[in-house]
This record gives structure tokens, sequence and C-alpha cells, in this order.
């Protein structure tokens, strides 16, 4: 199949291909060129393309995918994600549906999974490998790389001797290491040679002076510590935003902001949002499950609380902004299928959001291709080339000029096969 006439964004951040030809074969990228004298190839049927854009496939690198596995796969298709980072569930689970997607008996996207988190005692989620001790974090680590997993990720009651061993035995096996941070704040788990930090979790506790509080509130449970985490970033300084925020850049760790996360959370008692047109693609008996009203009743969240949680916005936007101008690697992720969080449309949300935050949409768009594909570590993702996944997508609005034209997808090829959104919805 030749795409031809198309302007191809590569993934790369170099100017933009206009005219281009890409070549694909057996699921890859087989050349790359200009239509100017090009000469399509025998047995090779031409797709014209002119007027449109080509990007590579969009990378969700921040989902739990194994409760939605059901409905969700598709839906991320629909929306261009051809790859997500699953970063926590029940670990068979987790790792059956990886095998089952890989394999290609799930339409939907790529899967690359953490598996079951790592989680100090008591554990957050009953489904995490609870440690308390050196021996024991090593052999969770042993456990995970007996199962395959594709990488490392620990919960809110890691303190820093817990994760100093587990990020030591991963690097043993190469395997990199992310974190839902709250117990050990973001520029310690730099230092102990964390790869990634989730939410942006760790950085109030790195830059507040009540640092003490906000651990507290960290072990007393998920609600408290996300709680006191959200409304602390309004309290904190800019300088000492900066200063954390470029010393991670200069660590090389990797920020999944999940900027939606936090947008969404902050206006869980607006009625609106439930008007946002992506819900349409959520069966409802999915938006049942979510249940918003008991889930703020369960978190113990007050008209105050969502208030502060909304002040805390533009704080954490000038972080990832500064963290970005820093040199700092930022990827795309979502949360999805967390409340309100919907599967794929979420994640042009989030491309939307870091514009917003001060992000070019050429940065935005890294983040979610290239930068993904180098977080999770796939060299054939991410990027449009010779020898790559013919993952992409064709947009018929240039998203460079408005990072919101990701959503206007003409289709979307997906280990070499295209797809219409409309064919990918009606397999629902």
């Amino acid at each position: 199949m030749a795409l031809v006439g198309a302007t191809l964004i590569d993934g790369t951040g170099g100017p933009a291909l206009p005219d281009a030809v890409v070549v694909i074969r057996r699921g890859h990228i087989e050349s790359i060129g200009t239509s100017s004298g090009f000469q399509l190839p025998r047995k090779t049927s031409e797709v014209d393309l002119h007027g449109r854009w080509i990007i590579p496939g969009l990378i969700d690198a921040h989902v739990h995918l194994a409760p939605a596995a059901n409905w969700a796969p598709a839906r991320f298709l629909a929306w261009g994600v051809t790859t997500v980072r699953d970063v926590h569930g029940t670990l068979n689970t987790v790792l059956d549906l990886r095998k089952r997607a890989n394999s290609g008996d799930i339409l939907g996207p790529r899967i690359y999974a953490a598996g079951a988190m790592i989680d100090g005692l008591p554990t957050t989620y009953p489904d995490a490998i609870g440690v308390s001790s050196d021996h024991e974090a090593r052999k969770a680590v042993d456990r995970l790389v007996s199962a395959n997993v594709d990488f490392i990720k620990v919960y809110t009651h890691i303190d820093p001797t817990l994760l100093r061993a587990i990020i030591d035995e991963a690097h043993t096996f190469n395997l990199s290491v992310t974190g839902h941070l709250g117990m050990t704040d973001a520029v310690t788990a730099a230092k102990l040679g964390i790869s990634s930090i989730e939410h942006l979790t760790g950085v109030p506790e790195a830059a507040s002076p009540g640092r003490s509080a906000l651990l507290a509130a960290h072990y007393r449970g998920f609600f408290p510590g996300w709680t006191a985490f959200e409304r602390s970033w309004s309290t904190l300084d800019s300088a000492e935003l900066t200063r954390v925020a470029q010393l991670l850049a200069n660590a090389k760790v990797t920020l999944v902001p999940t900027l939606i996360l936090h947008e969404t959370f902050s206006r869980l008692n607006d009625s609106r949002l439930a008007l946002d047109p992506g819900l349409k693609d959520v069966p409802k008996s999915a938006q049942d499950n979510w249940d918003i009203p008991e889930m703020i009743h369960r978190a113990g969240w007050t008209d105050s609380d969502f208030v502060a949680f909304r002040r805390a916005r533009p704080a954490q936007d000038l972080f990832v902004r500064v963290f970005a101008e820093s040199g700092g690697r930022i990827a795309a992720g979502t949360d999805t299928p967390n409340q309100l969080l919907v599967p794929g449309y979420s994640e042009h949300r989030e491309l939307e959001l870091l514009v917003a935050a001060g992000l070019s949409p050429g940065e935005a768009l890294r983040a979610g291709t290239r930068n993904a594909a180098v977080l999770i570590g796939i060299d054939s993702l991410g990027l449009i080339a010779p020898g790559k996944a013919a993952d992409l997508l064709i947009l018929t609005k240039d998203p460079l000029a408005d990072i919101r034209n990701t959503r206007s997808i003409q289709s979307v090829m997906s280990r070499g096969k295209l797809y219409s959104p409309d064919s990918l919805r009606a397999s629902w």
C-alpha cells in the first residue's frame, strides 16, 4: 500500500514533509519519499491523500485497561490510539489481555504492561503486591520479572528505603521503574534512579515546606493523600517548582502528567461534564459503574476541595511548562477509564491541555507519540520511518496549526491495516 500526497509529520520533531509518499508492506513502513517522480511498486495499491496529514499512531502512556477490556479496545483505535501503556491491574488478567491484544486476537491497541504494581503495607488496592522490607521488595520485582512484565510500577506507600531496593533489583533485569509517588518525594525518587513519574506525584512533597504533613496524609490512605497533594499545589512557591522541575529534567526523569485527570477530578461536581460529546462512546453500563456521587462521598470531597483542586491547575501547568523548557521529556497519558476519562478521546484532551500549559502543538504531538514510545522502550513505535511499525493516523486538518485537529481522523492504520473510525464504531 502506498499513501500518496499527504503532509507527513513523522514524530521526530523535524519539519513536516509535504506531498509525501509512505509505502507500507507486511505491517511495516518500507519507504518514505515525495510523490515527485514516484513510481508505484508492483502489486501495491495507491491511496490518494492529497490535502491530508499523516502522523504516528497515538500512545496513551497511562491506562488501566483490564476493567474495560470488554468495551474499550476498539474505542482506543477509533480515536487513533494504537498503543497503550497499562500501569496496573490484577497481574494474570492484565498479562493475559496483553497477550491476546498483541497477538491480534482483540481489535485494539498494542499493550505494554506493568502487571500488578508494588505498594507498601497496607496496600491501597488488594491486587497490588505488598512489601515491607528490602527482601520482600526484591522478591516482588523477581515475581514480576518471572511474569514477563514490561516495566515496574510502585505506588504511594513505597518509601525511599523500599524504592531503593526495587529500583536496584529492577535495573538488574534492565527494567525501568515508574512511580505514583506518595511517601517518597520526586527529587528523592529521581536520585534513586526512577525512570518516570505519574500524575506529577511527589512534586509538592519535594517543593513544599509542609512535606511532613503531606507524607502523613499519604500514609493514612489514598484519598487523604490525593486530597492533600492536590490542595497543596496552589500554596507552592513558583521558584521552588522551577527548582524541582529543573532537577527532574536534569535527572532525565520522564513525566506523565495526566493533566486530563487533574482537570476532570477538579470538576467532578460540575454537572456540565456529563455533556462532553466524548461520553457517547462509553456504554451506559460503564458510565453507571463510575457512580461519581458515590466516589465523591467515599473520598470525602466537599465544594471547598473542588475549589482548591481548580486553584491547583495553574501551578501544575506552570510546572509542566518549566519542565519542558528545561529539556524534560513528557509523555501523554490519561488514567482512562477512570471517572469521565474516555478511552482514546481523553488522549486528545490531554494533548490539548498540554498545549494550554505552554507546549507547542509539535511538542504535544511528540508527547503522544515518540516520547511515549521512548518511555515504553520500544524503538519501532512513535515514528514514521523505514522499518518502523505501520501505526499511523490520516487527518483531514493540520494538527500543527491547532492541536485539536488530531481529532479530525479520516483513517487509522494499526499493524499495517487501514480502518475508518466509522467501521471501528460499527464493531461495537
